[in-house]
């Protein structure tokens, strides 16, 4: 019996005390093939707000609450950004932008594995994620594990700080949300 609390005792003191979190988040991460949660983004002091659903891998649908009810879409390959009052939009291929990183949950799970979260103000753990010329800081609640915003630089070199809110994992989804538009 002194043998095994001796042995506790000493994983207890030589374990990463970030190691408990960080694998939670990943075992949450692996449980979820989708969220739908509220948003609020701000680039360069503008601010939006709208309503998200991601479906692991890549694919993403954003109604923005704003005059021009911007969408934000990806079908896993293309990111499509659209505005209703013109019917105007722009596709991007989505392996050119932050986002091709942050759709990808096994990507995400394979770089917490191999990062220690930073705490900030107790409140939130960080993880700092460097690919392709892209920095992405992740953040989940240090409470309850879950995710709650990200900050990137979008295509045009601008920082985007997004937080998320109400979030509900595996919800059923109609998967044609990710459908494109047709080209005119």
């Amino acid at each position: 019996m002194l043998r095994i609390i001796i042995i506790l005792l000493f994983f207890s003191f030589y374990l990463p005390a970030n190691s408990l979190p960080k694998n939670k988040i990943i075992s949450q991460l692996e449980l979820t093939n989708n969220l739908s949660f509220n948003f609020k983004q701000t680039i360069n002091d503008k601010s939006e707000d709208g309503r998200c659903v991601i479906e692991y891998p890549k694919k993403i649908f954003c109604e923005y609450n704003n005059a021009n009810k911007k969408i934000l879409v990806s079908n896993g390959s293309s990111l499509v950004i659209e505005t209703n009052n013109k019917g105007s939009y722009y596709r991007y291929p989505l392996n050119k932008t932050p986002l091709e990183f942050l759709l990808d949950k096994k990507y995400l799970i394979s770089k917490i594995e191999r990062l220690e979260p930073k705490d900030i103000d107790n409140k939130y753990l960080n993880f700092k994620i460097f690919e392709n010329n892209n920095e992405i800081n992740i953040f989940f609640d240090k409470k309850d594990l879950n995710l709650i915003g990200w900050q990137t630089e979008d295509i045009y070199q601008n920082l985007s700080i997004t937080f998320i809110s109400s979030v509900k994992k595996n919800q059923e989804i109609n998967s044609k949300i990710f459908k494109l538009p047709e080209n005119n």
